[in-house]
């Protein structure tokens, strides 16, 4: 049973267990999208319901987010951990890798999918890079058939929310892989466009206030988080969690 925190329904796992279910799906004739909101695409959820549908529809649903994850004990309905995308994207990586298994890279700007892609084999060898394509278009025939003829086991999509999971949703059916995974910004980490915060931040649960020292410009993203706390708490007094 998922944990429900304000319409959007959590699996409650480990990065261990998150992994592992993956790499079951990958390896066998499942197939299934996964999704990683964070308290900002929740929020969207609220006013989005071609995305919340999305969210909720997909095989995977993990936290992104110390938010997350103080929202849901809040309503009194604990998460095991907080998922980072890109932490388990990496932790998905160093699985495959072992088995020679192959993963496409779609999203960001031209050319840093094609640097991910080399940073990320350097990183993991054995891990087969299939393909890779940038965000930046309108017809997604092209794009699919593109990927349906590397046959990755695993896609990465990476064009941000709610675009990223709406795609994955809506074109699913017609990719031919057993694994989609919408990650927004990872490509533009892996590629080295983007350093994440130090390890220290990241323990303390302050990696998004690291990420706003860095951009300011992000500041009217962030003011979600206490929007989004506050519906929280006022779920919890209403007694709806």
């Amino acid at each position: 049973m998922r944990i429900d925190v304000l319409g959007v329904g959590f699996d409650s796992l480990t990065m261990g267990q998150a992994v592992s279910h993956a790499r079951e799906v990958i390896n066998s004739g499942e197939k299934i999208y996964v999704v990683t909101p964070n308290p900002e695409i929740v929020w969207m959820c609220r006013r989005d319901d071609r995305l919340r549908s999305a969210i909720n529809g997909a095989g995977l649903v993990l936290p992104d987010g110390i938010g997350i994850i103080l929202g849901a004990k809040i309503l009194k309905t604990p998460l095991l951990s907080k998922i980072a995308g890109v932490d388990f994207a990496e932790a998905l990586f160093a699985e495959m890798a072992k088995a020679s298994q192959s993963v496409y890279l779609l999203g960001a700007k031209p050319g840093v999918a094609e640097e991910a892609g080399r940073r990320l084999l350097a990183k993991y060898p054995g891990l087969v890079i299939a393909g890779a394509a940038d965000g930046y278009f309108t017809d997604d025939g092209p794009v699919i058939e593109q990927i349906n003829a590397a046959r990755p086991d695993v896609l990465l999509v990476c064009m941000g929310a709610p675009r990223q999971e709406i795609w994955m949703a809506e074109n699913f059916c017609r990719l031919n892989v057993k694994l989609c995974a919408g990650l927004g910004g990872s490509l533009d980490v892996y590629a080295g466009v983007v350093k994440r915060a130090p390890a220290f931040w990241q323990k303390l649960g302050l990696e998004w206030f690291y990420r706003l020292l860095c951009e300011p410009r992000r500041i009217k993203r962030m003011m979600k988080l206490p929007l989004f706390v506050l519906a929280v708490i006022f779920r919890r007094i209403r007694g709806n969690a």
